[in-house]
């Protein structure tokens, strides 16, 4: 459970530490805070990142759990669909593919045979 808490913390300060990058890297020290929060977060004595889930993260995902689990099944419903239709046009593309194959295919050996005069045909084997 400390675990999860803590990549659960450490991944939304990983979120947030984009923005801040790019507005207050320029302040001095910020990269040694930056260490010095991931220690904190890390380290068993200070308990950093169990004290940020309990009183930030965890209210905040109960609060809004229904919200979570409706989204969640929407995507789910969304990615189902989605799975379909890109089934669907790739069937669609490999069978108009086979088709032209065969045709261009046909096509060819007719084309050859063509090429062939009667006498040439009949000294072929009977196989």
């Amino acid at each position: 459970v400390r675990w999860m808490m803590y990549w659960i913390v450490f991944a939304l300060f990983m979120a947030m530490e984009t923005i801040t990058d790019l507005l207050i890297s320029w302040f001095p020290f910020y990269y040694e805070l930056k260490m010095a929060f991931v220690l904190w977060l890390l380290s068993p004595y200070t308990r950093g990142a169990s004290l940020l889930y309990r009183k930030f993260v965890h209210p905040t995902l109960s609060s809004r759990e229904k919200e979570i689990d409706s989204y969640i099944v929407q995507t789910k419903e969304r990615g189902y669909q989605a799975m379909v239709s890109f089934g669907r046009r790739g069937l669609n593309l490999a069978a108009t593919a086979a088709v032209q194959a065969a045709t261009k295919s046909q096509g060819a050996l007719a084309g050859r045979l063509r090429s062939f005069s009667m006498q040439d045909l009949r000294s072929l084997p009977d196989q």
